[in-house]
C-alpha cells in the first residue's frame, strides 16, 4: 500500500518545515509514504526549504495556476508512480497532519473511498458568526446537490483512494472542494467524515479576497456541478415556474375578455406571451442538456479507461528512482529540465 501525501504550497517557507514535520513516517496498513510538494509558482524559498526537509517529489508551476490545477497536477503524479491512497493536505500548516494515519484508515478498512476531515468550523475561534453560519450554510447546498450529510464540504484535508481518483475529474478553476464532493456523491463513492482539530490560525487565506468573493465563485461551481449532474431538475422547475407566470396574466387576460374589456390590457398577453417563450425554452435548455449528460457520461467513461491503462502497474514510475526528469515530463505543464534544476537551486547538472 502505497500513501502519497501531497502538499500545494505558494511561498510556504515559512510554514511548510511545520507541515513536513507533521507527516508521519509510519501508519499501520501503509507500506510506503511519500511527501510531494506541488511548487504553484512560489517566488520565495519554498522548494529550497522542501528538498533540506528530504522532500523528494515535486511539481512545478512556472506561475501560480490556482488549487484547483495544482490539485489536478498533484493527483497525476501521485497516480504516475504508483499511488493507492493520496492525501492532501495544506502548506500553511491549518490541518493537524498527525491525523493522517486517521483519515486514511476507513480507506484501507474498505468502507470508504473518500474521507474528509471535518474542521468542526463551529469551534474555531478566529471564524466570525457570519463565516460560521456560511460555511454551514454551504455545507448544506453541496450536501443537497450530492446526495450526501456531509458536515465541512470546504474542508481540503482529505484522503482519496486510487479508484475514486480515477473516476473523479476536476475542471473547475477555483478550487476542487465542492466540485469532487458533488461528483463523488452523483457517482455513488462512498464518502466518510473524521471529526479533527484544526491548528492555530498562520496566515490569510491567498484562495480568495474576501468571503464574499469566495461565497459567488463557490456558489458557481456549485451550480455548475449540480446542472451537469441533474440538469432535468433545474430546467423542469424553471420551465414549470415560467409557466405558472405565464398563466397569471393569461388567466387576468382570460377574465377581461369576459368581462368585455380585454381590449385595453393587451399587456397581460404579451407578457404571458414572454413567460410562455421562456417556459418553452427551459424545455429546449433540458433536452439539449440531457443529450449533453449523456455524451459526457460516455467521455468519463472513455476517459476512466485511459486513466487505467495510463495509470497500469507496467506504466508506474518507481518513487524510490526520482529524479529531475519526473517533474519536467509531467504531461500537463511541461518545464524544460533546466527550469527544474533552476527552480530547486541544486548544485548538480539535471539528469539526461
Amino acid at each position: 500500500m502505497r500513501l502519497f501525501v501531497q502538499i500545494p504550497c505558494l511561498n510556504e517557507e515559512a510554514t511548510l518545515p511545520d507541515v513536513l514535520a507533521g507527516i508521519p513516517d509510519h501508519i499501520e496498513g501503509v507500506d510506503e509514504i511519500h511527501v510531494l510538494v506541488v511548487d504553484d509558482g512560489s517566488t520565495d524559498g519554498t522548494v529550497a526549504v522542501a528538498k533540506a526537509a528530504g522532500v523528494k517529489h515535486f511539481v512545478l508551476h512556472t506561475r501560480n495556476m490556482g488549487l484547483a490545477r495544482s490539485f489536478r497536477d498533484g493527483v497525476d503524479y501521485a497516480l504516475q508512480h504508483g499511488a493507492d491512497i493520496v492525501v492532501n493536505t495544506d502548506g500553511d500548516n491549518q490541518y493537524p497532519q498527525r491525523e493522517i494515519g486517521r483519515l486514511v484508515q476507513p480507506i484501507l478498512s474498505g468502507s470508504a473511498d473518500i474521507v474528509i476531515g471535518d474542521r468542526q468550523t463551529k469551534t474555531i475561534a478566529e471564524f466570525s458568526a457570519f463565516k460560521k453560519m456560511m460555511q454551514s450554510i454551504g455545507s448544506s447546498v453541496v450536501n443537497f446537490a450530492a446526495e450526501t450529510d456531509l458536515p465541512d464540504a470546504a474542508s481540503g484535508f482529505r484522503a482519496y483512494s486510487r479508484e475514486s481518483l480515477v473516476r473523479l475529474n476536476v475542471v473547475t478553476q477555483f478550487s476542487y472542494c465542492m466540485e469532487t464532493i458533488i461528483q463523488a456523491g452523483n457517482k455513488r463513492l462512498r464518502i466518510a467524515s473524521l471529526p479533527i482539530t484544526t491548528n492555530a490560525k498562520t496566515r490569510e487565506s491567498r484562495l480568495f479576497t474576501n468571503i464574499f468573493q469566495h461565497m459567488g465563485r463557490s456558489a458557481q461551481a456549485i451550480m455548475r456541478s449540480y446542472v451537469m449532474f441533474k440538469p432535468h431538475a433545474v430546467f423542469l422547475t424553471l420551465a414549470a415556474l415560467f409557466f405558472l407566470g405565464a398563466a397569471i396574466p393569461f388567466g387576468r387576460f382570460l377574465i377581461l375578455t369576459w368581462l368585455g374589456v380585454a381590449g385595453d390590457h393587451i399587456q397581460s398577453l404579451v407578457l404571458g406571451s414572454s413567460l410562455l417563450v421562456g417556459s418553452l425554452l427551459c424545455l429546449a435548455l433540458l433536452v439539449i442538456s440531457d443529450m449533453l449528460r449523456t455524451n459526457r457520461t460516455l467521455l468519463e467513461d472513455s476517459l476512466e479507461r485511459i486513466k487505467l491503462l495510463q495509470y497500469a502497474p507496467e506504466r508506474v514510475i518507481d518513487p524510490a528512482t526520482v529524479s529531475d526528469r519526473d517533474a519536467a515530463r509531467h504531461p500537463s505543464l511541461p518545464v524544460s529540465a533546466d527550469a527544474v534544476h533552476h527552480r530547486r537551486g541544486w548544485q548538480q547538472p539535471p539528469t539526461r
